[in-house]
């Protein structure tokens, strides 16, 4: 079993930053993929970023590429997303996925264990 629990999340102007952290217990996720998702009310969780166990593969969707940054320390069992530029539509909350595959993916289906998530609101 892996716990996941996402922090760094909150009320930001449109333009600012957060770094969102998601670090993993019960057991290691050095050699899982990661993803980061989001969920506005009313929406389907969509995906936002993955990054496979080395750190050498990484995926952003379209609507955050060169706004959102994800990384991986797996020597602290960690996996982040820097969020800069942010816009009033980024305002969801943001979950992160550890699955047992090698490969990222876009389909929250895929992926086995999921934090709590954390709360990100972007002002006008």
């Amino acid at each position: 079993q892996v716990q996941l629990v996402e922090s760094g999340g909150g009320l930001v102007q449109a333009g600012g930053a957060l770094r969102l952290s998601c670090p993993a217990s019960g057991r290691t996720i050095s050699r899982t993929s990661v993803g980061w998702f989001r969920q506005a009310p009313g929406k389907d969780r969509e995906f936002v970023a993955g990054v496979t166990w080395s750190g050498s593969n990484i995926d952003n969707a379209d609507s955050v590429k060169g706004r959102f940054t994800i990384s991986r320390d797996n020597a602290k069992n960690t996996v982040y997303l820097r969020m800069n530029s942010l816009k009033p539509e980024d305002t969801a909350v943001y979950y992160c996925a550890a699955n047992t595959y090698p490969s990222i993916y876009r389909s929250p289906t895929n992926y086995d264990y999921w934090g709590q998530g954390t709360q990100v609101t972007v002002s006008s």
